[in-house]
């Protein structure tokens, strides 16, 4: 028999106690102990555990898999999983309640019956009843014979059906929501959570079961579970967007079978999600012509180039301190971008109010948008227009000048099939790369050049 203990786990970073604290001392968070029970193995259990047959091979004796991949039909989603689902993998997707988890993976399963007619699916509902599944799966299409419905939490229960129905995918809906009976302490606990995902993957990878499971996230937005589902898992996706906006990116953080970063974007309507095949398009085809306070720039998400716009507001103060406001930039950045201006071009814009958005509800986090940012600012300060097909690509230092971004060439040869004719951007890059593409790259050392350049 194995051996109960009853053990104190952090519900944030997994880290156990014997007894309860008050604040976890690994990751600092306040009342985040629950009490759990720990199942440890017997001694018999260990020899059986050593008994094993198994040796290091070398390199040549290692037989590389060919994965099997199944194309569902969406490019966003297929391009996100690496060129398709692989066969036998476990896909964590994780995101806000109501942002699209469950629509999404009951669009993939429709393509993939309309794909794969003769396979089978079994969607389990632990936290919806099987009319409601059933309501949604038929408003968006999805009625075939081969698409079962089934609403449990009990873990030994789902897999007696999985056993009977023999389904080539499982959407697990959702993973918190499910329990094992060989651990007492309630469902969504660390220890049901690891169990849980434990037993799925050994089943899975022995029998071929492609596995979707939809994970639910803290206050952080992080996937709650905490960190360890995500590295018993093979993919782990990540749903973002906002629930009043119509946008929705589907973002992967991990791959075992593809490359990370990869990011697809798709739009909510009352049919469901639709794919943005375009997305630069998206983000841009509701400007108005003429307008100051905006400019273009280009950023990479994995492999993909997508261009976007930057406004930015510069208003009289009328009071004492200065207003920054931002959305999807770093307000700390775009102070020290303010900062440049006042030191290196000599306009005393700390004294006015700042406001900058990025269009489209998108967040930058990486530094090629600096020469953009200035840009917009200077528009708006001398209410000038900046031609609609010139695009700002650099980043600035603290000491004015104009640093090249990586993956130029990436970038360079998605603006020129775009049809935009000129980019502004560090001096270096515009000489290495001048004439390889059909566009007039302006190459500029310090961000002061853009005064003159622009607004003359």
């Amino acid at each position: 028999m194995a051996k109960i203990k009853t053990v104190f786990s952090c519900q944030e970073c997994g880290y156990q106690s014997a007894k309860w604290l008050g604040k976890c001392p690994d990751c600092g968070q306040w009342n985040s102990f629950s009490e759990e029970e720990s199942v440890k193995p017997t001694k018999t259990t260990s020899r059986a555990t050593i008994g094993r047959e198994s040796r290091p091979k070398t390199i040549n004796e290692v037989e590389l898999e060919n994965f099997v991949r199944y194309q569902t039909g969406i490019e966003e989603f297929d391009r996100v999983m690496g060129g398709g689902v692989t066969l036998g993998s476990l896909t964590l997707i994780g995101g806000e309640p109501g942002i699209g988890k469950s629509t999404l993976l009951m669009e993939v399963c429709g393509k993939l019956l309309k794909q794969y007619g003769n396979e089978k699916i079994l969607y389990v509902s632990g936290e919806e009843s099987e009319s409601q599944v059933a309501g949604r799966s038929k408003r968006l299409g999805v009625n075939n014979d081969g698409f079962y419905i089934y609403n449990e939490t009990s873990w030994q229960k789902v897999l007696e059906q999985v056993k009977a129905i023999k389904p080539k995918f499982l959407v697990l809906d959702s993973i918190q929501t499910t329990h094992s009976n060989q651990i007492e302490s309630a469902a969504g606990t660390l220890s049901q959570i690891r169990e849980v995902t434990y037993e799925l993957m050994n089943y899975a990878k022995a029998y071929d079961l492609t596995c979707f499971i939809i994970g639910h996230v803290t206050k952080e937005g992080q996937i709650a579970g905490p960190k360890i589902l995500e590295h018993m898992v093979d993919t782990v996706i990540y749903f973002e967007g906002d629930q009043l906006g119509q946008y929705r990116m589907l973002r992967v953080m991990k791959n075992r079978f593809g490359n990370t970063n990869e990011v697809g974007i798709f739009e909510m309507q009352e049919k469901g999600l639709v794919e943005i095949k375009n997305p630069s398009q998206y983000f841009l085809e509701q400007s108005i012509p003429g307008s100051y306070g905006r400019s273009l720039t280009c950023i990479l998400e994995g492999s993909r180039s997508l261009f976007v716009e930057i406004q930015a507001l510069v208003v009289e103060n009328k009071f004492a301190v200065g207003r920054r406001t931002t959305q999807g930039l770093d307000s700390n950045r775009v102070a020290l971008l303010v900062a440049v201006i006042d030191k290196y071009l000599g306009i005393p814009l700390s004294y006015n109010d700042i406001y900058v958005n990025v269009v489209g509800g998108m967040k930058l986090t990486s530094r090629e948008n600096d020469l953009s940012v200035i840009a917009s600012l200077l528009s708006s300060y001398y209410a000038t227009p900046i031609a609609n097909d010139t695009l700002f690509l650099g980043e600035v230092g603290l000491t004015g000048e104009v640093r090249s971004v990586p993956m130029m060439e990436i970038r360079l040869k998605e603006v020129a099939q775009m049809n935009y004719k000129k980019v502004i951007t560090s001096k270096r890059i515009a000489d290495d790369l001048k004439g390889k593409y059909k566009l007039e790259l302006i190459g500029i050392s310090r961000a002061s050049e853009l005064k003159n350049l622009l607004f003359k």
